[in-house]
């Protein structure tokens, strides 16, 4: 009986450690997916995107889900978030900013004006009522032309629409000198759209001699206005701030470009990852392990907050964590 009692046990045993290397590989992506989690959430904690699309669906067929709707507002404050601006390239959105810290409060909403055809182009009383006329100053950003600008119509399939201009003869129009007046009268912040680069740079020099304090240089490693590093260095030197696309900015030399830059003079937006066939926005796995990709290239956790937190707070002219 001893002797059956015995073996039962090596039975049971065995089959226990047959088990755990069975579930062991499971139990491990598991504690490193909370990890994940762990991380993702640390880094949202107090966060600002700076650059959150919702522009209203047009007619046609649905070609992405990275807009966002007041779900995703209401996930960025769940997240613990500090903040979000509302863009939409056809809408000033500070009226809708205003509206969503009434429905959603907790967090902090901005919204802004991009100079395209829809909204007037150069529009310089739509940019004065945006700052003065809306309780609670929730306009902060002014765009140039982000769509109509002019390198971008020259280089689409429709070269001969109508763009927005903002040079002439190398010289910036003077209702883009008096959008700058604005901005540096009421401590917005100028950003440089679609323009080129060179357009860019000539927006910055201007706004920096008008006494204008916060300026971005948008996506600067995308689409048309695509800068080369000595550009966004001479526009980091003029004061402005480079954006990356956090959906991007592990592919090229992205990264390489933060690191010679300095992540002092850079942030990120558009918090979306892919899950699946899914673009998730503020996702606790996805943005976990783009912190552990980044660190992977040598970036600490403090400069991490600076791309997601610090500087954006800079931006906008709020106190910074």
């Amino acid at each position: 009986m001893r002797f059956r009692g015995v073996a039962s046990l090596v039975l049971v045993a065995s089959a226990l450690a047959v088990f755990v290397r069975l579930v062991e590989p499971f139990a491990l992506v598991g504690v490193a997916q909370s990890r994940r989690e762990a991380d993702g959430a640390r880094l949202l904690r107090g966060s600002l995107d700076l650059h959150v699309h919702m522009d209203p669906r047009t007619p046609g067929p649905v070609t992405a889900n990275d807009r966002a709707d007041l779900s995703t507002v209401r996930i960025a404050r769940a997240r613990g978030m500090r903040g979000l601006l509302i863009k939409d390239h056809y809408h000033p959105t500070a009226p809708l900013a205003y509206h969503m810290r009434l429905e959603v409060p907790g967090i902090e909403l901005f919204g802004g004006f991009v100079m395209n055809r829809a909204n007037g182009g150069v529009n310089v009383p739509g940019v004065e009522f945006m700052a003065t006329r809306v309780r609670g100053e929730p306009g902060r950003i002014v765009w140039m032309p982000a769509g109509d600008s002019e390198i971008e119509v020259r280089q689409s399939k429709e070269p001969n629409r109508p763009f927005v201009a903002v040079s002439r003869n190398g010289e910036l129009l003077p209702e883009v000198k008096q959008v700058l007046s604005i901005v540096a009268r009421h401590g917005l912040v100028i950003a440089s759209g679609h323009i080129a680069p060179e357009e860019a740079l000539m927006l910055f020099r201007e706004a920096r001699s008008q006494g204008v304090q916060h300026m971005i240089a948008t996506h600067a490693m995308d689409l048309a206005g695509r800068m080369t590093l000595e550009q966004m260095q001479q526009a980091a030197q003029l004061g402005a701030f480079i954006e990356f696309d956090m959906r991007n900015v592990l592919e090229g030399d992205r990264v390489a470009a933060i690191r010679t830059l300095g992540p002092q003079v850079c942030f990120l937006t558009e918090f979306w990852t892919r899950e699946g066939a899914t673009n998730v926005y503020a996702s606790l796995d996805g943005i976990g392990a783009f912190a552990e990709a980044m660190r992977t290239r040598g970036f600490s956790d403090d400069e991490l907050d600076l791309l997601f937190k610090v500087n954006p707070a800079r931006i906008l002219g709020l106190e910074a964590p």
